[in-house]
């Protein structure tokens, strides 16, 4: 049976119409929370995004559009959010990200701000906004998707990596802020940060193809991974959900300021 744990509570996660977002949206609803979803995608693939976080759980999934780069569209989105969950969201998800690997002197500008402000500024927005709620709760739970590339460096990456780095020294400032907010009963206000590796979703299959070497999908996988994953086994999107739903739990009181590698290794060697 189903642990509905989070039933009564609202989730805004953002960058879920897909991937990553999408997992960690129909895990909450799968524990009962009412979800917000955000992201960007044709209409169909919207509709198709809110039927599957409705058929995990309790129904009634809203889309917000709001462009991520905007500090005033995210800041009407959480007043609408605000609205629509009677004060306020009680879990957090900032997963939206985007990346362009070019060498650090050939990098538009225009690229560098974009990343910077969809990877890292709008997880300041959205938490500052929506963070004072959860300490009059004495319940809260943020949780920034980062990345292994928040916790080590890649060549052609510098905003991707930046932003990374940033997110998880923002999320440790937050975390150290609000770590006396609540109890053990109400559960308390935690700001973690989920670091994974190579996790497998459809924008990387290019990468996998261009390995296979006349092999399998498998071999593809393994020398892919072999350049930085010892594990050599990629994550599914569903056990990066799975890890987001436990730490919105009350044991998870005191598992705050944390960078969580979900790397099979990465950041080990």
């Amino acid at each position: 049976m189903t642990d509905t744990f989070l039933q009564g509570r609202t989730a805004l996660v953002t960058g879920s119409t897909s991937g990553i977002g999408l997992a960690i949206a129909r895990a909450l609803a799968n524990a009962g929370a009412q979800v917000a979803i955000n992201g960007l995608g044709s209409q169909a693939q919207i509709d198709q995004a809110r039927a599957t976080v409705d058929a995990a759980g309790p129904g009634g999934t809203r889309h917000f559009d709001a462009d991520l780069r905007d500090p005033e569209a995210i800041d009407a989105m959480m007043a609408e959010l605000a609205t629509w969950s009677k004060g306020g969201v009680d879990i957090l998800v900032n997963n939206a990200g985007i990346q362009y690997a070019v060498p650090l002197h050939a990098m538009p500008v225009a690229k560098w701000n974009d990343i910077l402000a969809i990877n890292l500024s709008s997880a300041f927005h959205t938490m500052r906004s929506a963070m004072p709620a959860m300490a009059e709760r004495g319940f809260g739970r943020v949780i920034n998707v980062a990345s292994v590339h928040g916790l080590v460096a890649s060549k052609d990456k510098a905003p991707y990596v930046a932003s990374k780095f940033g997110i998880v020294g923002l999320s440790k400032v937050a975390a150290l802020e609000y770590a006396a907010q609540g109890s053990r009963a109400s559960g308390g206000v935690t700001v973690n940060c989920i670091c994974p590796g190579w996790v497998e979703t459809p924008l990387i299959e290019p990468q996998i193809e261009a390995r296979m070497a006349g092999g399998s999908r498998d071999d593809g996988i393994r020398a892919l991974l072999s350049e930085k994953q010892p594990s050599l086994r990629m994550t599914l999107p569903e056990e990066i959900g799975a890890l987001a739903v436990f730490l919105c739990r009350r044991e998870a009181h005191n598992i705050t300021g944390t960078a969580m590698p979900v790397d099979g290794g990465w950041t080990a060697q």
